[in-house]
């Protein structure tokens, strides 16, 4: 059996904003990493993925709930178990632009993390493994002396990347690695990434908005909206038969390279904005724009429940005491195949 690397139990991560405002950005999220796989977090922009991943690794302070790495609660460590514990956690941030020093070289970039930690005894060895590293997401040595901008944006997210490997991580979150990349650009940096993990045997959470993606990299993936966590599954199964009525509407916006297929699919469209964290909606957070809500939708939050094996969703049409057992066998049975 695969070991737990990651628990994330109950997380409650709030802003705290003046005047009795209080931003629910993360709220009551619960979830597991296994060793080894790849967790793709999923939802609209707003929704907490990215503060979900922050909280994780200690950027943000916790609210409340927990977050264990390897038995240990995170935000609990001492200073000094906080330093070993960045060692084997790393982030890849979402801007390559942003997230790398102008005024530094690709070679002092990486090499960084490497002093700080003490890893290597002198320069010359650490010089190596940055030579290395950038070998290993498909740039070269004669990269090492240059600046952020003298590359393209796939580039310096390979020189993220070639950073977060410096330390020989066994966890990364990666923060939306791709969004902020052509499209031409996207699929050879999720392929880099694939690559990287079978070779060093990481365990990845990816964070993502763009489902059609995530798909290609992730074993299990988790769908988040309003701070709360939607649904969660196997990647097949979530996208064979989704459950939840936000996750079959986020699905059924991907267009299939298919015309004849694509004019005659009938698409689920979310009506509506997004509430505001801030003042969210009683109840279930997505009934002010769900097509199936009901009466109990705004009197109660839905329970946590796995409805199907390792299938888990948060919505009331599957709860036998309030729909009755016919009725959630009738929604599962059909759930549209979200191919």
């Amino acid at each position: 059996m695969q070991k737990k690397l990651l628990q994330v139990k109950n997380l409650q991560k709030y802003f705290f904003l003046g005047k009795k405002q209080t931003l629910k950005a993360v709220d009551n999220v619960s979830f597991d990493i296994y060793q080894g796989e790849t967790f793709g977090l999923v939802g609209e922009s707003g929704c907490g993925k990215s503060t979900t991943g922050r909280t994780i690794i200690g950027l943000y302070g916790k609210t409340a709930g927990e977050v264990n790495f390897n038995g240990k609660d995170v935000h609990k460590l001492t200073e000094k178990e906080k330093f070993a514990f960045h060692r084997n956690m790393q982030m890849i941030f979402q801007d390559p632009y942003a997230s790398l020093n102008p005024r530094s070289t690709v070679k002092e970039i990486i090499s960084e993390p490497m002093e700080v930690h003490g890893i290597y005894k002198n320069s010359k060895e650490r010089t190596e493994r940055v030579y290395q590293l950038l070998e290993d997401v498909g740039l070269n040595r004669e990269h090492a002396n240059r600046y952020p901008h003298e590359f393209s944006g796939g580039q310096r997210q390979r020189i993220g990347i070639a950073r977060a490997l410096a330390l020989d991580p066994d966890f990364i979150i990666a923060d939306e690695p791709i969004s902020a990349l052509d499209v031409s650009v996207q699929a050879q940096v999720v392929n880099l990434m694939k690559r990287l993990q079978k070779e060093k045997g990481l365990t990845y959470l990816f964070i993502a908005h763009d489902l059609s993606m995530v798909k290609h990299i992730s074993d299990r993936i988790g769908v988040m909206y309003l701070g709360k966590m939607m649904e969660l599954t196997e990647s097949k199964a979530l996208y064979k038969k989704p459950l939840h009525p936000y996750t079959q509407a986020l699905l059924s916006a991907i267009p299939i390279p298919d015309p004849d297929i694509e004019d005659k699919r009938e698409r689920q469209i979310v009506q509506g904005e997004i509430p505001s964290p801030i003042n969210p909606p009683s109840g279930c957070v997505f009934r002010t724009r769900c097509p199936h809500a009901m009466e109990a939708c705004s009197q109660s939050i839905p329970e946590w429940q796995e409805v199907e094996e390792r299938h888990y969703v948060a919505c009331h049409l599957y709860n036998e005491k309030i729909v009755g057992p016919d009725k959630v066998r009738e929604m599962v049975a059909s759930a549209h195949d979200g191919n």
